[in-house]
């Protein structure tokens, strides 16, 4: 890959959701990138310190027709999950009653302020009127 000049894009299915992931070669080893934020990920030397891996004699040039043959141009990836979930959410407020206006709004559009003090009297002058 590093003789290519190329890195490899992936999806991977992390956390309940699935990512896009970016394959990088460094130094002695691939780094795998989670296409997020780049503080979420920790530096390299944590990983490859103590590789001292070369390919065997014959499999570089394998190595090499190998990444030229699954190497493709990049097309973005898509969420198909989130996706799915924005199709069902769309599909659900459709079918969704919107609520009714409130009957007892003023009709001037002005403020709907109620004095509880005059409510409660008038609610125990009827509740003694009832008991009658």
């Amino acid at each position: 890959m590093r003789a290519e000049n190329v890195v490899g894009i992936s999806r991977l299915v992390f956390g309940q959701r699935e990512r896009a992931v970016m394959l990088e070669p460094r130094d002695e080893g691939i780094i795998l990138w989670t296409l997020r934020y780049g503080d979420e990920v920790r530096p390299e030397e944590e990983y490859f310190s103590g590789i001292k891996a070369q390919p065997e004699g014959g499999l570089a040039p394998l190595m090499k027709q190998l990444i030229q043959k699954q190497t493709k141009e990049w097309s973005p990836i898509s969420d198909l999950i989130q996706d799915r979930y924005v199709e069902l959410i769309a599909a659900k407020k459709k079918t969704m009653k919107k609520p009714a206006k409130a009957a007892n709004k003023k009709s001037s559009g002005g403020d709907n302020v109620i004095d509880i003090k005059a409510a409660l009297k008038k609610s125990l002058e009827e509740n003694k009127q009832r008991s009658r």
